[in-house]
Formats: structure tokens, sequence, C-alpha cells
């Protein structure tokens, strides 16, 4: 492993030595490369053509959480945002790092005849990550509001008054069109905070003329945004601010256009009714404007996979005069979980996976009908295969396909929490060693609703809680089912395995515990790195560098498989219980708690 450094940002480079010298033993081989942006770090992989992994790089970026703001009366405890710039400039220093060090091993990237080795590059993303923008003055006009940032709460408690349904749950009076509850979570409600609260933008969106220079976007459309851009003069820049690019893509795939609350799912485009719905209510509108944002400031929705997405500008190396990556296509955009979903291969209808992140994501292929959820879950886009070229030939676009989704707001950021919060360990793989020293919970559970519950409940009165406990318990007792029971019964599918991904499946004794609590073999792949891995499977795709998803699908590899073995009255004991911690978080923020 190697390691660079830049400004504030440390960038860890890793090679695979065997795969390196294979590839320059052979020039024939092909590489394509991966963006991941996730919500504390990003990541740049280059893949072979054969699927391997040759290098992987990731940059760490600055998490702000305000104690305090302007727009708020109070405390802003459950507030997250991002400084956009930092997430561009994490993915263009993994970027420029990777080669330098491959150079430095004797594979140049930077210049012929090995620059065009790499056909591809693909994008996923932290999902509903929002940020605005005017793309004539370059001005970003507030942090990212991060996926889990819980101000927005009170967002959607407003846009759900606002469209009551005398015959609906109000968190549901979307959901026909969206496949999701009016819920925090969604791109959707930050979008109507940025224009309830931010002056400049209010301001722009009643300008007839600058109104159509906002632009909206998710942390995908905001990289290739700027990928596909260039860099502004000096002579536009006051005081060293920071401006966006000028010139770029402005697009969005279909798997993150479905997270927003704003795409109609049967055609797979924004809807005005239901931008209306969102944003109609804002008391930010004048009397002679449209009352609503215009649809020229949402990114023009393409398919997951596509040649046609853009091509990327250039990104100035350490080595004047060379930009890397200049002319490379960018040939898919996918939303981190659907990338899973992707890298997983599971393109069969009832194929599923999950991923333990920061979140917990459980995802199942449903096919090319959108199927609606009566437990609670999400219906989603997973991913949608558009033009690809192969030779000189260009294929068809194909239908989407669709997913059901269950998703946990806490999961591995609750061993962080366990960590630098609680000081209960010292590192996260301490977790598996204390478990072990335990036979069983002794009916302790920790419930880690922090900001509110998200399905199948979907509760944001909610609170994580720890119940059960006896002076007898230590912390070695700490460490949902309710998602994966949720999905079985919407899709009448009874899951075969269940394929995992994400930094705690090297958890063994949470791998094992999940096989047993699901009455489900567990499967872990060769690559844990299934999400960057998904992404640029998909870019490969899109130009020829694999012929199909039949291809792609041999190059998954099994690594460990866990079977249940906990007995039915156990595993039954241990529901039972779950259940019941869970009715004790509900209910503790109050509407005057706000």
């Amino acid at each position: 492993m190697t390691s660079s450094s830049s400004a504030k940002y440390e960038c860890k480079v890793r090679i695979d030595d065997f795969v390196l010298s294979s590839i320059l033993s052979n020039p024939e081989k092909s590489l394509v490369g991966s963006i991941d942006n996730g919500t504390s770090s990003s990541r740049f992989l280059l893949i072979t053509n054969t699927g391997k992994i040759l290098s992987t790089a990731q940059v760490e970026y600055e998490q702000c959480f305000p104690s305090s703001s302007p727009y708020q009366v109070g405390s802003c405890a459950g507030w997250h945002e991002h400084d956009p710039f930092d997430i561009w400039d994490s993915v263009a220093i993994c970027i420029v790092k990777t080669v330098e060090e491959l150079s430095k091993h004797g594979l140049d990237l930077s210049a012929e005849p090995n620059a065009s080795r790499i056909k591809a590059v693909g994008i996923t993303n932290q999902r509903e990550t929002t940020v605005a923008w005017n793309d004539r003055t370059g001005r970003v006009y507030y942090n990212a509001i991060v996926w889990d940032d819980t101000r927005t709460a009170a967002t959607a408690d407003t846009i759900m008054r606002e469209n009551k349904q005398s015959d609906l749950d109000s968190k549901d009076a979307l959901r026909s069109k969206t496949g999701l509850p009016i819920a925090s979570y969604f791109a959707a409600t930050k979008v109507r905070w940025l224009i309830d609260n931010i002056s400049q933008l209010q301001c722009d969106l009643n300008s007839t003329e600058e109104q159509e220079h906002v632009r909206f976007g998710t942390m995908d459309t905001w990289i290739l945004y700027q990928l596909t851009g260039y860099t502004r003069s000096i002579l536009e820049t006051e005081n060293n601010e920071r401006l966006a690019h000028i010139g770029g893509e402005f697009k969005t795939d279909v798997s993150n256009a479905s997270r927003w609350l704003f795409m109609n799912l049967e055609t797979t485009d924004w809807d005005e009714s239901l931008v209306k719905a969102v944003c109609q209510g804002s008391a930010c509108w004048k009397k002679n404007s449209s009352g609503t944002i215009p649809l020229s400031a949402l990114p023009k929705i393409v398919p997951s996979a596509d040649y046609t997405i853009g091509c990327i500008h250039g990104i100035p190396s350490s080595d004047e005069g060379k930009a890397v990556l200049k002319n490379v296509i960018v040939g898919s955009i996918l939303g981190d979980q659907q990338a899973a979903l992707f890298g997983q291969t599971c393109f069969v209808p009832g194929t599923a996976k999950c991923t333990y992140g920061t979140g917990l994501f459980l995802m199942m292929n449903t096919g090319v009908k959108p199927m609606p959820s009566t437990q609670g879950l999400l219906t989603t886009v997973a991913y949608q295969v558009g033009k690809r070229r192969i030779g000189s030939e260009e294929s068809d676009t194909s239908p989407p396909v669709y997913a059901l989704e269950g998703s946990v707001a806490f999961s591995g950021s609750t061993i962080n929490w366990l960590r630098d919060r609680l000081d209960l360990i010292k590192s996260a793989a301490e977790t598996e060693a204390l478990a072990l020293t335990v036979a069983s919970n002794d009916n302790m559970y920790l419930v880690p609703a922090f900001s509110g519950l998200f399905a199948p409940h979907w509760r944001p009165d909610a609170r994580g809680c720890m119940v059960g406990l006896t002076a007898s318990h230590s912390k070695a007792h700490i460490v949902p089912r309710e998602v994966f029971d949720a999905m079985t019964r919407d899709s009448n599918v009874e899951l075969q395995e269940m394929r995992v991904d994400g930094g705690a499946t090297a958890n063994r004794f949470m791998m094992q515990f999940q096989a047993d609590i699901l009455d489900t073999p567990v499967v872990r792949p060769e690559y844990l790195e299934t999400t960057a891995w998904g992404a640029g499977l998909a870019a490969g795709l899109a130009v020829g560098v694999w012929s199909g998803l039949e291809e792609i699908g041999k190059m998954w590899r099994p690594d460990v498989t866990w079977q249940p073995k906990m007995v039915k009255e156990e595993r039954n004991r241990c529901w039972k219980g779950w259940n019941k911690a869970v009715e004790r978080s509900l209910g503790w923020i109050e509407e005057d708690d706000d």
C-alpha cells in the first residue's frame, strides 16, 4: 500500500501487484474506472476487463454537524451537511493519486499508449444528499444536505399536511406515483427546505431570467457536472470563493431520480404534479412567479448504463500541463445501493442483497414492473441499461428494472457510536470478540433509532433506546429481521440466499447471526467493494467491455457462506424481544419538541 496526501486530504492508494503485473505484460488488457462517493469518503477503483480490481484509492472528508444556525431557533441536533467542494476535491484527488502511484509502478495512464486502456468511468453515490447551485455564477447556495439529516422531518410533516387525502395515511399521499412515503430521507424534502430558507435561492427562483440557471442535484449530478465541465476563469472569482465548473452535463440516472419524490415510476420522468405537491406550498413564492421550481432546475434523467452520458473534460494533475482521464466516457451512474445490487449480479427477479455500511440497505430485484409495497418498503428503480456501444453497433435502450428496498438509517454508524461516543470499544473489530464471550443477548436489545426509524415503520418520532438491561449485562451484550419479512410478504418470494457486502461483513459473528435470525444462507462475495465494482461493471457494459449481463454474472464469485444454525424457539424469542424493544422506541419526539 502506498499513501499520498494533498493539502488537507490524505489519500490512501492500494495496488494489487499481481493484477498490475498481468496488465503490464498484456497491452490488450483494458480498464474501467469507478467513482464511489459515500457518506464519509470518496473512492476510485480501476477494474480490469476480467473483473479484477487493480487499485483502490480513498479520501475521507469532513462531516459538518452544525450546532447552531440562523435558519433554526434552538438546537441543530440531527443536522448533517457536506461541503460540495470537499466532495469534488476528494473525488479528483483519488483519481489523480491513483494515476500518479500507478505511474511510479510502471503504468502511466496519463499518456498514450496506456491512457486509452481506460474505456469508461462509472459513478455511484450516496443517494438523496442534495445540493443547489447557479450554473451561470457558479455559486453554491448552501452546503449539501446529507441523506440522514433530520431537519427535514418538519418539512416532511408540512408537505403531508399540504397533501392530506382523507382516504390515505398522509405519508402515503404521493406513494402511488413515486413508490415512496413522504419522509425526511428523500431529496425533495431537502429541496423544499432550501427554497423555504435560503434567500438568494428564493430570489433567483422568483426571477424569470435567473430561475433558468438554478440547479438542484444529488451527488451523482454534482460529480458528473464537475467532471464534464470547465474550470472558470480566475477573473470570475471573488475573495478566493470556490465556484462550480461551467458547461458540465446536468444529468442523473433513473435509480437516483427515483429517490426524490419528483419522479413518476411508470414514466421514469419528472412529474410536474409531484414537484408542485412538494414545492407549491412554500411561502417563498412571489405573486407573479410560477409558484414552483421549473423542471429545468432538475437534471435530465438518463439510463444507468449508457455511453452517451458524457465525457470527462480532464482533471489537472500535479505534472503541469497534463490532464487525467481526458475524453474518457462516463458510462454509468447508479445510486450506491442499486450499484451494490448490480455488483452482486442480482439480475434475476427475486435475487437480493444487503449492504452494511453507514446504514443497512436490503434490496430485491422485482423485474420490469414496479411492485407496490403494502409493508412499508420502498418501490424504486434498480437500474436501466441504455444505449451500449458494441464495436460499430449501438444497442437499443432496455426497460428499467425495479426493486423493493428496506432502509435502516444506522448500522455501521452504530458501531462508530459505541466507539466514539460511549467509548465502550476501541475498534469496530472488537465487537466480534466481545460478542463471542457471551452465550446470548439475555433479553437486552439496542434499537439505534438515532434519527427515527426508516423501513418498514417510517417513524421520525422514534429515538434510540436500550431495553431489558439488568445488573448482569456488560458491554459484550451490545451488538432487523422485520425488513426481510416485509420484503417476503410484498414479493411472495422466499429468498434462497442473501448476498451481503459492506465493511461489517468482515464480522463473522454478525453474519452468522444474520443467517440465524433470517433462517436463510448469507453469502459474502470475493470482492467486498461491491458498490464501486457494480458501477464499474455498468460503465464497462455501456462501452462494450462486456457483452452483456450474462458475462458480468460469471465474474461474481462467492467467498464465504453462513448457514443458519439457530433453533426455531431461540429465533422466535429474539424476534419477539426485538419487536417489544421497537415499541419502546416510538413516540419520543413530540411536535412541540422541534
